[in-house]
């Protein structure tokens, strides 16, 4: 396999900063539900399998099931599997993760307020963010899932 730079080495401070990052998601208000769905479902849209794999063990280690892991790629065809708020965490963890298509629509945005107050919709996004640059990160230097 080629061999690439690991920033995570190579950058000590940038390092530091998105373990931060990772750190305010962590004690956020955010349900751990909430949190791996969105690392998860991000994950899945940019292909990174490092972060899958990490993930969906973290997921499974909080209380996840295996039925909701395996169908998540598919929540919308799946009517009972994810509650409301759910749904609408995975409809902006897509628009967000894939912003350049049509950024977030208007009408998933008003719904998210109306159903989050503003600082747990904040949290929502910045845990989107967060996970989206975790994946670029391993992406980048190809990191491997664990065996």
């Amino acid at each position: 396999m080629e061999k690439r730079i690991n920033i995570l080495e190579t950058e000590p401070a940038a390092t530091k900063a998105m373990y931060g990052l990772q750190g305010y998601i962590e004690k956020s208000g955010l349900t751990k539900t909430h949190q791996e769905l969105i690392k998860i479902r991000a994950s899945q849209i940019n292909g990174c399998a490092f972060c899958i794999d990490m993930h969906t063990k973290d997921a499974l280690k909080h209380g996840e099931t295996i039925d909701r892991i395996v169908l998540l790629n598919a929540w919308r065809e799946v009517n009972d599997l994810y509650t409301k708020e759910e749904r609408i965490v995975l409809a902006l963890t897509e628009a967000v993760t894939l912003i350049s298509h049509e950024g977030i629509p208007s009408g998933l945005y008003k719904e998210a307020s109306e159903t989050f107050d503003a600082n747990y919709l904040s949290q929502i996004i910045v845990a989107i963010v967060g996970i989206n640059s975790w994946n670029r990160i391993a992406i980048s230097g190809l990191f491997q899932p664990a065996k």
